[in-house]
């Protein structure tokens, strides 16, 4: 009896990998390839998709419009969580993976294939965030990561394969640095960036403008949340596709947003990256801004240690693990209060906020001001510090009896 013949649906971006990878599963398990492409709000990679991939071989081509999900179920309870990585990346790469898994997943089944494929490297992230999620979802299916696999040993090895083949990539010898972007954020590396001393070319970026290019005015910007997410810019209600592209707009065109890292990755290696992620910065800046206002200190604090937890799990591919969905709970709990307005400058790479306002604000002006408006009874304060410093004055009595340092 004859073995079934193998269908596969490739995660596809259109990039140099997955373009050579639908080829390449074709000649080396004679398979039927369906691509698979999810539309997370990138602009150039969608353009001529579809007949790139037809090109490449595929038997089939999806391209699904997962905006609304993505910002919706993915990037807000982020936003609400305040997770950046490593106190710094908004994660538009990593959050976008597991639905963009999700989307293979949902469509290998409808298609009745035997496999899955991706794109990623040996080394990187995103080949954890893949497999975990098709474990987490489809565990019965199989998983080929070609790039791990290959006889391929740099990028011109990739291109001269597509060149002998017919298949059309941007990718080029003179401008090898490797996309990926969404709506999120836009993430740049290889090339000279792989080099952490060297300053990021202007050909690099993609989506802002230098700083010292931007406007010398700048432009201020008041951003409405309610429970934690943004639902108005200069009081005009919009959705959320439509708000952050306006943002990544605005923000882009002041020169905000530029990120130039060096991180831990999940396998262990720091990777220097550069991003552009100009609407997640401004709304991380303002949803943090409006949280010290509206929560009272000991929550604020915990949730603070929660964000880098929170971080830290959708970095490493745990986005459909029982205890994201478990802080998630605590995090909603306190977005109830989280709702008002938060007025921000931009200018020149900067994010200042200049105005925050809320109905649930525990700012109380006649505590904090130093006029004759002061109801703040500064006589208590004598016996909290005696209490508050008597551990320390306990410590200091017993060193001074007994010699210790």
């Amino acid at each position: 009896m004859s073995k079934s013949k193998e269908r596969i649906a490739v995660a596809y971006s259109g990039g140099l990998d997955t373009s050579v990878i639908v080829k390449w599963l074709q000649e080396k398990y004679n398979a039927d390839v369906v691509t698979v492409t999810g539309d997370l709000g990138q602009k150039k990679e969608l353009t001529g998709l579809k007949e790139k991939a037809k090109k490449s071989g595929a038997v089939k081509v999806y391209i699904q419009d997962l905006r609304k999900e993505f910002v919706e179920e993915y990037i807000w309870p982020a936003l609400k969580a305040g997770a950046l990585y490593e106190y710094n990346y908004p994660m538009a790469t990593a959050i976008g993976r597991p639905l963009l898994a999700k989307s293979l997943v949902e469509i290998a089944k409808k298609e009745k294939c035997t496999a899955v494929a991706h794109g990623c490297t040996g080394k990187g992230n995103d080949q954890v965030r893949f497999e975990v999620t098709v474990n987490a979802l489809a565990p019965e299916l199989k998983v080929f990561a070609p790039v791990r696999d290959w006889e391929f040993k740099s990028r011109e090895e990739e291109i001269a394969y597509c060149e002998q083949r017919g298949i059309p990539v941007v990718a080029s010898k003179k401008s090898p640095y490797s996309l990926d972007e969404n709506i999120w954020g836009t993430a740049i590396e290889c090339g000279v960036l792989e080099d952490p001393m060297v300053e990021p070319p202007a050909d690099a970026y993609q989506r802002t403008v230098a700083p010292n290019l931007a406007p010398d005015e700048p432009t201020y910007v008041s951003i409405d949340f309610k429970e934690g997410v943004p639902v108005t810019i200069d009081g005009k209600k919009m959705k959320g596709v439509q708000l952050i592209d306006l943002l990544n707009e605005l923000g882009g065109s002041n020169g905000i947003g530029r990120l130039d890292i060096v991180e831990n990755r999940l396998v262990g290696i720091k990777s220097r990256e550069i991003y552009e992620a100009p609407g997640a910065v401004i709304l991380h800046t303002a949803h943090r801004e409006l949280e010290r206002l509206v929560l009272d200190k000991d929550t604020a604090h915990y949730k603070a240690k929660l964000a880098n937890d929170y971080a830290d799990l959708i970095y490493n591919g745990l986005w459909f693990s029982p205890l994201r969905e478990a802080l998630d709970g605590f995090v909603n709990m306190t977005q109830k209060v989280v709702t008002g307005t938060v007025k921000l400058r931009l200018y020149r790479g900067c994010v200042d906020v200049v105005g925050r306002t809320s109905a649930y604000s525990l700012y109380d002006t006649k505590l904090a001001t130093y006029t004759d408006a002061d109801v703040f009874d500064h006589k208590s304060s004598i016996g909290f510090i005696k209490i508050y410093g008597l551990p320390m004055k306990t410590v200091a009595q017993v060193k001074r009896r007994t010699g210790r340092k």
